[in-house]
């Protein structure tokens, strides 16, 4: 694979390159940082990079080269990068990682609208690639707003970085790639006018669209789960699942992200990546292979028989955050936040019902929600499975006992736990819940990595698995547009509580069916 380099552990000759098991090192080659100086970069691509240097998967000479406004020298970028590093890194910090990593970091003062900064970019990667031995190999991460996107992506075209070097004959072709972060537009059009604006440029095989979820250690484990382990398999359907929540549950408001936030809303913000990502995930038939293409084959189809249920009127809901309680602090509400238009419109809670029509699952709803100072910060997938057709138990003994459940949590506290009922100790029969619990801070020693750690190695290597392609990103559209144009229309969202978990709409929406949210 271009650009990836692996090699057997030493004094094991039984573990050869092609052993899976072995660390995955990039090869030569840089990455241009553009939006150098925002969060993002400071608190998880520079931090990412020196984790990755620090766990050795990174090449000796891997150069990263920031661009912005900011009147830097190399030397004042390197201490903004340091600085961020000993912040906000994972692993601990060692000198010798980062003086090798520092050698290698260049940057270059501009704006987009600029072109002698865009010739200035091109001639230090020309300079990289002779003194750092790069090959020609570049990564251009746009960290920006996509109102940006057009004047940077013709900037990188005018200048041939788009394009790499003919490498002359019997020599290996070097790479050139782009990574794009969320929101991939707001709507189908829109996605389709930025794929196709990125696509003229990059070709397809060459974007990597980032959803930072799906580098989660306990995301890419659902996958494990569900296609290492036999005994889900046979409840894994329509047979035995009653219906599925997936949740991401934030406790924190917006204060400070009007710019970003206002007009956008959670469902775009969220529901049409991370959580139609999480559903795809979960409903997939196993690949053929773990092939990049026989991934994105089986989620292409499942997102290709998702559908709404209606009517929406009932089986979606939205809400906006009042004041209220948030733990112990006294919060504001999302309309007295700062930058927030007294008459937003803009859902900070969005919750939807889906059906997934294929064999395995059709007639089982998917409930997906999302939200900000909701009760606590949870994002998990619940896989609610029928109640037994027949309990030879008084109802007195089984009182206690709610719907069998596997609940994979992405996060905060990532694992698996597994709810079914037991008997309690004593002379009578009564039956309750109990949970069997996994948990991968104390199941492995080695802590997971974060996600940009492995979407960085995983672009820097050419291995797309975990990145969305252009027909992903638009069947996602597909699937939400009618929801947002039936808000649009609909007036305001319903005020809920901060501290509270969403609107009465939301559990109204289940209740209609029988059924009640998980409260995590």
């Amino acid at each position: 694979m271009a650009g990836a380099e692996t090699t057997a552990a030493p004094g094991n000759p039984l573990r050869q390159e092609s052993d899976k098991r072995l660390p995955r090192i990039a090869g030569p080659c840089s990455m241009v940082i553009f939006g150098v100086t925002g969060d993002l970069s400071r608190k998880k691509l520079m931090p990412a990079i020196y984790d990755l240097a620090n766990r050795g998967l990174l090449p000796p000479g891997f150069a990263l080269v920031g661009f912005a406004r900011r009147d830097y020298a190399d030397e004042d970028f390197a201490k903004v990068v340091l600085e961020a590093v000993k912040q906000h890194a994972r692993t601990p910090f060692r000198q010798e990682v980062w003086d090798q990593l520092s050698e290698g970091i260049r940057f270059v003062q501009g704006t987009f609208e600029d072109d002698a900064a865009f010739s200035q970019l091109a001639a230090t990667l020309k300079q990289l690639d002779h003194d750092r031995g790069t090959g020609g190999n570049h990564a251009f991460y746009l960290s920006i707003p996509p109102n940006a996107f057009p004047l940077v992506l013709q900037q990188l075209s005018r200048t041939g970085l788009a394009q790499p070097p003919d490498p002359g004959e019997g020599r290996q072709k070097p790479w050139r790639r782009v990574v794009i972060e969320k929101p991939f537009g707001h709507d189908l059009k829109s996605a389709q006018e930025l794929n196709a604006l990125v696509n003229r440029v990059f070709p397809e095989e060459t974007v990597f669209r980032i959803d930072h979820y799906l580098g989660k250690e306990t995301v890419q484990n659902l996958l494990a789960l569900r296609f290492a382990n036999e005994m889900f398999e046979p409840i894994w359907s329509s047979n035995f699942v009653d219906h599925v929540q997936i949740t991401m549950a934030e406790d924190i408001g917006l204060g400070g992200r009007a710019g970003y936030y206002d007009g956008i809303g959670a469902a775009r913000d969220v529901i049409q990546n991370h959580l139609l990502q999480l559903l795809a995930l979960t409903t997939m038939e196993d690949p053929v292979s773990f092939q990049p293409r026989q991934l994105q084959i089986e989620k292409i189809k499942v997102l290709s028989a998702t559908k709404l249920v209606e009517p929406l009127d009932e089986t979606t809901a939205r809400g906006q955050y009042t004041e209220g309680w948030q733990g112990s602090e006294k919060v504001v509400g999302l309309l007295q936040e700062e930058g927030f238009d007294p008459n937003s419109r803009t859902e900070t809670y969005a919750a939807i019902t889906l059906n997934v029509d294929t064999r395995r699952w059709a007639g089982v709803p998917f409930y997906l929600r999302t939200g900000k100072r909701l009760g606590r910060r949870v994002t998990e997938i619940a896989v609610m499975f029928k109640r037994a057709p027949h309990l030879p138990f008084d109802q007195t003994m089984t009182e206690e006992l709610g719907q069998n459940a596997l609940v994979i949590r992405v996060q905060p506290d990532e694992g698996i736990t597994l709810r079914f009922g037991s008997k309690v100790p004593g002379s009578s029969m009564e039956v309750r819940d109990v949970n069997m619990d996994f948990s991968y801070g104390e199941s492995f020693t080695e802590s997971s990595p974060e996600a940009y750690e492995r979407l960085i190695l995983d672009m820097l290597l050419g291995e797309p698995s975990l990145f969305p392609v252009n027909e992903e990103v638009e069947l996602s559209w597909r699937i939400l547009d009618p929801v947002l144009e039936h808000w649009h229309a609909d007036g305001k969202p319903e005020p809920y509580e901060a501290g509270t978990w969403g609107p009465a709409s939301a559990d109204e929406m289940l209740a209609r069916t029988g059924r009640e949210w998980r409260r995590p």
